[in-house]
C-alpha cells in the first residue's frame, strides 16, 4: 500500500465495501472521461462515478460557476431566507419536469429526496384528516439507505440488519413481461382498500437490482389505477433523470405523470451533493392552510446550498445544449446496437439497453444477484485494463457520461467483447 492508502486504511470507512477488502485506489485528479491515480495512471470512468457524472470530470463551465459562487455566497440558512441560485434552479428544473409539478423542495442527495417524498405523501393525507398507512413498491426496488427509503426498498442483503425497524410496505412482483395480469390484479386489490398513501417506483429501470428494464405500458396502467383510487404516484428519478434513459426524465415515456418526483445524481453534473423533491400544487396546498401544525417540518443544514445550486444551474445549461442532446442520442444508439448484436450470445442471459445505459447479464451457476461472485472477476479484469466498470453481481453494465466520444464508446465495447472471449475460453 502507498502512504496515502495506509492513512486511508487507518482512518476511513468506505461505502458498500467489505471492511477487509482491497485498499481503495487513490485518485489525485480527473478530467473528461478519465480518473487519474496518484501514480499518474488514467482510468476510464465507465460508470459515471456511481451514475452522477453527467458532462465529464472537472468540466470548466461547472468549475467556473462554483468558483464564482464561492466568492459571493457560500451558504445561508434556507428557512426564512433564499438566494438567486436556488430560485434560478427551481425555474430551470420545473421547466423540464412533468408539467403538473409546481414546487421543489431541496435536500442533500437521492436518499433524502426519496425520504422527503415519502414524508410529503404521508402528511398530505394526515393534514386532510384521512391518514393512510400503506405504500406500494416493486420487488427488487432500491430507493436509498435512509430508513424511509430502505422501507420501500427490496428486503434482503442491504436491509436485513434493520428489517425489524422498517415500516411495512406492500410489494408487487417485478414486471417480467409475462406476469402483467398478476401484477394488475394484486395492485388493484391493494389500492382499493383505501389505506394506501402512495405508489413508489423507479420508472422503467431498476438500477441497483441489475439494470432491470420493464414495460412503460404496464407502469402507465398501474399509474392510471392508482390515480383513479386517489393514490399518490412517486417517481424515483434519482438514477434515471437528466438524460440517462434517452429522454430528460423516464417519466416522459409514460401516459400518466407522477404526483411527486425525487431527483439527485446528475442534477449538479456530479460535482456537488444536492437533491430535489418536486410535487404538484394539490400536494403543496395540503400544507399551506396557515395552520402551524400542518407545516412540513423537514429540513437540512445545507438545504439549497448556493454553491451546489450554482453547479446545478451550470450543468443544466450544458444539458440543454444541442451538442449534449446530440451526444446522448449518439451514445444511446451505439449502446442499443451493441446490446442487440450480443443478444443470443452463449454466455449471456440477456443483453439490454435503455438510453445511454448498457447491461449484459452473464450466465452463472448461481442466481443473478448483487452478491454473485462473478463481480470480482469482472471488476478486476477491467480495472487491470484501466477501465472502471463496477458490476452489479453478474450484471456487467456500462454507463458513460456525455463526455464520451464514439471512439471512447467503441474502446469500452471492444474491451467488453474481449472479456466475453476470455470467459468463453475458460
Amino acid at each position: 500500500m502507498s502512504a496515502l492508502q495506509t492513512d486511508d486504511h487507518n482512518n476511513i470507512w468506505h461505502p458498500f465495501s467489505p471492511a477487509a477488502g482491497e485498499p481503495p485506489i487513490v485518485i489525485r485528479s480527473a478530467k473528461g472521461i478519465y480518473l487519474v491515480t496518484e501514480d499518474g495512471k488514467k482510468i476510464i470512468d465507465g460508470i459515471s462515478s456511481w451514475w452522477v457524472n453527467t458532462h465529464g470530470h472537472s468540466h470548466p463551465v461547472i468549475a467556473e460557476a462554483i468558483y464564482k459562487q464561492a466568492k459571493e455566497l457560500e451558504h445561508v440558512i434556507f428557512a426564512g431566507f433564499t438566494h438567486p441560485p436556488a430560485i434560478e434552479l427551481s425555474q430551470k428544473v420545473l421547466s423540464i419536469l412533468p408539467s403538473d409539478q409546481s414546487k421543489v423542495f431541496f435536500s442533500d442527495n437521492g436518499s433524502t429526496a426519496v425520504e422527503v417524498a415519502l414524508k410529503m405523501a404521508i402528511q398530505f393525507w394526515y393534514n386532510q384528516g384521512t391518514p393512510k398507512t400503506k405504500v406500494i413498491a416493486i420487488e427488487g426496488a432500491y430507493h436509498g439507505d435512509t430508513f424511509g427509503s430502505m422501507s420501500v426498498g427490496d428486503r434482503g442483503l442491504f436491509t436485513d440488519p434493520f428489517k425489524n425497524h422498517l415500516f411495512d410496505t406492500e410489494f408487487i412482483p417485478f414486471p417480467d413481461g409475462e406476469n402483467d395480469h398478476v401484477i394488475v390484479d394484486r395492485f388493484s386489490r391493494l389500492v382499493n382498500t383505501g389505506n394506501v398513501f402512495g405508489f413508489i417506483y423507479e420508472p422503467l429501470i431498476q438500477g441497483a437490482a441489475g439494470m432491470r428494464t420493464y414495460s412503460p405500458a404496464l407502469l402507465s396502467q398501474l399509474m392510471k389505477i392508482a390515480k383513479d383510487a386517489r393514490v399518490l404516484c412517486i417517481a424515483d428519478e434519482v438514477f434515471t433523470g437528466f438524460g440517462k434513459t434517452g429522454r430528460l426524465f423516464a417519466s416522459e415515456y409514460l401516459e400518466h405523470q407522477p404526483d411527486l418526483v425525487a431527483i439527485s445524481k446528475g442534477l449538479t453534473g456530479g460535482t456537488m451533493a444536492l437533491g430535489i423533491t418536486s410535487c404538484t400544487s394539490e400536494i403543496f396546498d395540503a400544507f399551506s392552510s396557515g395552520e402551524f401544525s400542518k407545516t412540513f417540518f423537514h429540513g437540512h443544514s445545507f438545504t439549497a446550498n448556493p454553491i451546489a445550486c450554482a453547479s446545478a444551474n451550470a450543468s443544466f445549461d450544458l444539458l440543454m445544449t444541442t451538442e449534449c442532446r446530440s451526444r446522448i442520442r449518439e451514445i444511446s444508439e451505439a449502446q442499443k446496437k451493441f446490446a442487440e448484436d450480443r443478444k443470443g450470445h452463449p454466455l449471456l442471459t440477456d443483453a439490454r439497453s435503455l438510453g445511454v445505459i448498457l447491461a449484459l447479464e452473464i450466465k452463472t451457476p448461481s442466481s443473478t444477484s448483487y452478491s454473485n461472485s462473478l463481480k470480482y472477476d469482472i471488476y478486476t479484469y477491467f480495472i487491470n485494463r484501466n477501465i472502471l466498470l463496477r458490476p452489479l453481481g453478474n450484471v456487467l453494465y456500462f454507463l458513460p457520461s456525455y463526455a464520451f466520444t464514439m471512439e471512447d464508446i467503441r474502446l469500452v465495447h471492444d474491451a467488453i467483447d474481449d472479456f466475453l472471449s476470455v470467459l468463453e475460453r475458460r
